[in-house]
């Protein structure tokens, strides 16, 4: 028998082939370079980086009923059909104690982190699911990965996929840990996850359009709502122009959840699918 040496220019062709085989189209036409076991292990790195950082990131170690709360409601949220990579993802949660700050975000790979300051904006557990519901889909649908691979270009990206720049994949892992810089999500990052976490609500107990309330009342805040509606926030309104820096928020995103909801059919809302009572409850655990 005779044993052919396959020449070195194809061997390293056959490798580059099999690295792009792991290259995902994302939904909105971009390339990612990164898998999604990849996706999980920089999560897990950015989540050891939170928790060494309090200063920045003090988690919350009152009530730990508070941290449970929202892990059961991510745990219903994620096991709707639409959700691709329970099991692949964790969807950990955990609470940032911070009162200053209206917002909530999630890692590749899916580590939740919302604050406090959030928990106390929001009226209904409905509201909140919906919020809940935005941040996975930011996982499900692969967007911090994906604007990773633009910002890196596809040759060093290439290159941790073919395992010849290991220590790479922990310096992109820092470099996003640094000020979360790229977790600033596009205006169609934006509406992909509105339009997904609608979805995923549509097979839970929660009203499906309710973040148009948390939309609403952000603008009121922003000053960007008509005359008359901006009360409720007013006292909170200093944080919202953060939260607006990383979550874009025009009114058409408002359009389109109303647009959503008369699609679905959906009729107007009730207690019984907000649930405002038992989340007044929960919200008298915070500080």
């Amino acid at each position: 028998m005779h044993h052919y040496r396959i020449p070195l220019r194809f061997r390293l062709l056959f490798s580059v082939i099999t690295a792009l085989s792991l290259v995902s189209l994302h939904c909105s036409g971009g390339i990612n370079m990164f898998s999604t076991e990849t996706d999980a292990q920089l999560g897990k790195q950015m989540d050891d980086q939170i928790r060494r950082n309090p200063q920045e990131y003090p988690i919350f170690r009152g009530n730990p009923a508070i941290r449970q709360y929202l892990q059961d409601m991510t745990n219903t949220i994620i096991r709707s059909e639409h959700v691709q990579y329970r099991g692949i993802f964790p969807y950990i949660v955990e609470v940032i104690h911070d009162d200053n700050t209206i917002n909530a975000f999630c890692t590749p790979g899916g580590y939740i982190y919302v604050y406090t300051g959030l928990m106390k904006a929001v009226d209904n557990e409905a509201t909140l699911a919906g919020v809940m519901g935005h941040e996975i889909a930011h996982a499900e649908r692969r967007h911090g990965t994906s604007r990773m691979t633009k910002a890196y270009g596809l040759q060093i990206l290439l290159q941790v996929a073919l395992g010849q720049n290991p220590s790479q994949l922990a310096t992109i892992g820092a470099n996003l840990f640094s000020g979360l810089a790229l977790l600033k999500n596009s205006r169609m990052d934006e509406e992909e996850a509105d339009a997904y976490s609608f979805k995923y609500l549509q097979s839970t107990p929660w009203y499906p359009g309710a973040i148009k309330f948390f939309f609403e009342k952000v603008m009121a805040a922003s000053g960007r709502a008509p005359q008359g509606s901006q009360s409720t926030l007013s006292a909170i309104s200093s944080s919202v122009e953060r939260l607006l820096s990383t979550h874009p928020l025009p009114q058409d995103r408002i359009d389109a959840t109303n647009r959503r909801i008369a699609e679905a059919n959906l009729p107007p809302p009730s207690e019984t699918n907000l649930r405002s009572v038992p989340y007044r409850r929960i919200r008298q655990l915070l500080p």
